[in-house]
């Protein structure tokens, strides 16, 4: 079996799990409450029952609790059970909102508005035509140090480094908050990741929920949709029906998994 076989059969594999996860209900995320009045802050309280309540709450075709795996009773690295819950929780929550924007990202990066012919190169070297992929693999090496740099920042303050307030969402936060960042940075940093243009009405405590549950399964969908692109992209036929829909959907057979293979400066 070559590489490219490979990583087709590794992406298939990983949908249709992702498939399974996303449309049963997995254990790892929804929001979780502040603690009661009353309670330690630090502590994470009735993690489970309030993450099978959430479960059984959530307006999906097929809600409920399931966990095949047994991850609310696992403890990762010195979390106890609860902590771990919350660490479940926000990963899940994390990962929808990255595979939302990789998804419209894909989407965007194969019109020609973006892929086509530009008056100014947007990068040194840019070539047009290209597939979404190839588009990232053609950048200069610093203009990647460049983002992974802003994904470390965003990374690191959204586990409230610098922040004396902040509650970590495994000691009782609030999986999937994300604090205001501006300011930061030695004050380069001029806008909020969430809000940052101050458009957003206040919500009450209710729509809140109701949003991040709406946020939790568009996330799911997200990581079945982009991992569906990606699966496609690298075997053609992956995907039925999605290149009879799609006759120009883009091809492209190198490793996702190698951002900096054949790197140039």
């Amino acid at each position: 079996v070559n590489r490219v076989e490979f990583v087709a059969a590794y992406l298939i594999k990983m949908t249709k799990t992702i498939l399974a996860l996303a449309l049963l209900c997995p254990v790892s995320a929804f929001i979780h409450q502040q603690p009661a009045a009353g309670a330690p802050n630090t502590v994470v309280n009735g993690a489970k029952d309030d993450l099978i309540a959430y479960a059984e709450a959530n307006p999906t075709p097929l809600s409920g609790f399931w966990d095949p795996l047994g991850l609310a009773d696992l403890k990762f690295w010195t979390l106890t059970k609860d902590e771990s819950i919350g660490f479940l929780r926000h990963a899940e929550i994390k990962h929808g909102r990255v595979a939302m924007a990789a998804f419209l990202g894909f989407c965007v990066q194969s019109t020609p508005l973006v892929s086509g012919e530009h008056t100014l190169p947007p990068y040194k070297g840019y070539v047009a035509g290209l597939t979404p992929q190839e588009q990232f693999f053609n950048m200069p090496l610093y203009a990647k140090l460049q983002i992974f740099t802003l994904i470390g920042m965003l990374e690191s303050y959204g586990e409230g480094a610098g922040m004396k307030d902040f509650v970590h969402y495994t000691k009782g936060g609030k999986p999937g908050y994300y604090p205001p960042i501006k300011g930061k940075g030695l004050g380069q940093i001029q806008f909020n990741l969430y809000d940052p243009f101050d458009w957003l009405p206040e919500q009450t405590a209710a729509e809140k929920e109701k949003g991040l549950l709406i946020e939790l399964n568009n996330g799911r969908l997200a990581q079945l949709g982009i991992f569906s692109l990606l699966s496609e992209s690298a075997y053609p036929g992956a995907i039925p029906g999605l290149r009879a829909a799609f006759p120009d959907f883009p091809t492209w057979t190198g490793n996702v998994m190698a951002p900096f293979a054949g790197q140039s400066f």
